[in-house]
């Protein structure tokens, strides 16, 4: 994927929140904290915040007291400025532009790295590894979670499907960025090359829930960068592709609401 098809802008970080967020976002964000070790002075750094969906949860859980913290970042700046929004006047938690291959903290900064649904838009996740290795004091835990493929999640499939449809001698390939990062063997493999140990990768299958398929289908053609490649191909207006993927949703899906299958791998691993 390249650095421009890469960038959330313009009216997409409102479009992901809403019509993204509840659907595919919030049930994740609920789980991955339940996976993390929590202390009284626990320091968390959370990778590719976006919108702040699994912040939040971080949020709602930290501890009491000034001993505990979240630093949330991204690379993408208006997902960020979108995402600090939602916490006005929050001292506790701290908010860096970064990039997660090449991190400004100092060694040992943090005792937790999360990351929900980043990693695999990460260019190269070797270093990004080395990286939450480097900043997670001894013993630290990193963990992180990973979509299945298209064959578990039929909103994704069903999204991509339909792109190639409409643009079949120049189909959008975003969505193959999301769902071709899931091999978990390859993944543990990397992470032991970073230092990582007890290294644990889960399948988690969820429902999403959306009010319409409509609304699903705005999401996943206008809250990633999937409609600036539709503009790119001469249609300015993605309705009519939001329409198609609407269909194609409710059909599969059901409506009002839809309920959609999705799987996750969730990986944790230590800091050796």
């Amino acid at each position: 994927m390249s650095e421009k098809d890469a960038r959330f802008v313009g009216s997409i970080p409102a479009n992901y929140d809403q019509h993204l967020g509840p659907l595919l976002f919030e049930p994740y964000a609920a789980d991955l904290v339940q996976r993390i070790p929590w202390a009284d002075t626990v320091r968390i750094l959370e990778l590719a915040c976006g919108t702040g969906i699994a912040t939040r949860r971080l949020r709602e859980r930290l501890p009491a007291g000034d001993g505990a913290s979240i630093t949330a970042t991204d690379l993408n700046e208006p997902m960020l400025e979108h995402a600090k929004a939602k916490f006005p006047g929050d001292a506790r938690i701290h908010w860096r532009q970064a990039d997660a291959t090449a991190l400004s903290f100092p060694d040992t900064s943090f005792d937790v790295v999360v990351c929900q649904f980043g990693v695999m838009f990460f260019p190269d996740k070797a270093a990004a590894y080395r990286e939450a290795r480097r900043v997670l004091r001894p013993g630290g835990t990193f963990v992180f979670n990973v979509w299945a493929g298209f064959d578990r999640n039929p909103m994704l499939r069903l999204t991509h499907q339909t792109l190639a449809r409409w643009f079949p001698d120049n189909p959008p390939t975003f969505y193959e960025t999301p769902c071709g990062y899931h091999d978990a063997d390859a993944i543990s493999r990397a992470l032991r090359v970073a230092d990582f140990t007890e290294v644990r990768t889960t399948p988690v299958a969820l429902t999403g829930v959306s009010p319409s398929a409509r609304s699903a289908a705005i999401g996943l053609v206008e809250g990633n960068p999937v409609v600036t490649a539709i503009a790119e191909r001469g249609m300015p207006d993605a309705s009519p592709i939001v329409a198609a993927v609407a269909a194609a949703l409710a059909a599969e899906c059901g409506d009002h609401p839809m309920r959609a299958k999705m799987e996750a791998l969730v990986i944790s691993a230590r800091a050796g």
